[in-house]
């Protein structure tokens, strides 16, 4: 199927993000998470992602330039490919959700990566299945606005540095990820967009919606 299409027809299995939430809750009841892979270790970063989310949700406010400029975009369907136990899907999640907020005409829906290979095949990053990918589809699903994902530019680079190297356990990287995610606080991943979003609009000559 071709990649616009397949985009639509998937928006049709998509969670809401409040459906995501209950999910990751009733799988961690049975100790269980997302995907083929049930060992105690995913469990047990599934309930670490759940933590995060929460806090994400408590305390993360988007930036008043970006939601202004969110905010007056027409009508977007924002479908976002992820898994509960994906680190960097909790760190985005739950500030992607809060920037289509900003305008209730953006409509965000979530997928689970290996319940839909087909998709992702469409969104590898360096030919890799990261997630979460952030896909920006137009009001009808005719065309693809834009992608976000699947971390952050300085993120994306340490991980590249990691793979470069033998030293450093994945643990102790995944400890120095996580700890930088937490001292960007969500800024990069809306800086990003922004710039995006701002860029999109200025090749497209299309100007944002005004009230």
């Amino acid at each position: 199927m071709e990649k616009i299409a397949l985009v639509k027809n998937k928006w049709a299995a998509g969670m809401t993000y409040d459906a995501y939430q209950q999910l990751i809750a009733s799988l961690l009841e049975k100790e269980q998470t997302t995907g083929p892979n049930q060992s105690p270790e995913m469990v047990a970063y599934t309930q670490l992602n759940q933590r995060r989310m929460k806090r994400l949700d408590k305390t993360h406010h988007v930036g008043e330039a970006l939601c202004e400029v969110v905010s007056n975009l027409p009508k977007e369907n924002w479908l976002v490919i992820s898994e509960a136990w994906c680190g960097d899907a909790a760190q985005s999640l739950p500030i992607l959700h809060k920037i289509a907020a900003c305008n209730s005409a953006i409509s965000f829906r979530i997928v689970l990566r290996d319940e839909h290979p087909e998709l992702m095949e469409h969104y590898l990053t360096e030919g890799g299945k990261s997630i979460p990918i952030l896909i920006r589809m137009n009001a009808d699903f005719t065309a693809e606005i834009g992608i976000w994902g699947p971390r952050p530019k300085p993120a994306q680079e340490m991980l590249r540095a990691f793979k470069a190297q033998q030293e450093e356990t994945y643990q102790e990287f995944a400890q120095r990820l996580h700890a930088w995610y937490a001292k960007d606080k969500g800024r990069l991943i809306e800086s990003e967009l922004l710039e995006r979003i701002k860029k999109q609009h200025i090749l497209k000559r299309s100007p944002l919606r005004t009230r």
